[in-house]
């Protein structure tokens, strides 16, 4: 059994017992979080397949750590011109497993 959620603008193929890290959730690392945009449904025997989303269905995880991803330096230069600018980025991560997956 699996499915494919939607969080953060981005889709992920889930399995009970997975771990996938996803864009900041803001919730406490342990806690439980509903995911309830389920594209597709795949329970072994039957695949369903929403428009825009599975009815009825959703994806339970809980929140095993935040994190941060590493740093993406990002410098712009412009020649002949001394225009230099150096700035960096650090992405926030939450890493989720997924407990339970749910049918509609």
């Amino acid at each position: 059994m699996y499915a494919i959620v939607r969080t953060g603008g981005k889709q992920y193929r889930v399995s009970e017992g997975d771990t996938i890290l996803v864009e900041r959730i803001d919730a406490p690392e342990g806690a439980e979080v509903t995911l309830g945009e389920v594209l597709l449904l795949d329970t072994g025997t039957d695949v369903s397949v929403g428009s825009p989303t599975v009815d009825g269905a959703n994806v339970t995880a809980e929140v095993a750590e935040h994190l941060r991803a590493r740093k993406v330096t990002v410098f712009k230069y412009k020649n002949k011109t001394r225009q230099r600018k150096l700035r960096g980025h650090r992405q926030h991560h939450t890493r989720l497993r997924i407990t339970s997956i749910a049918g509609g």
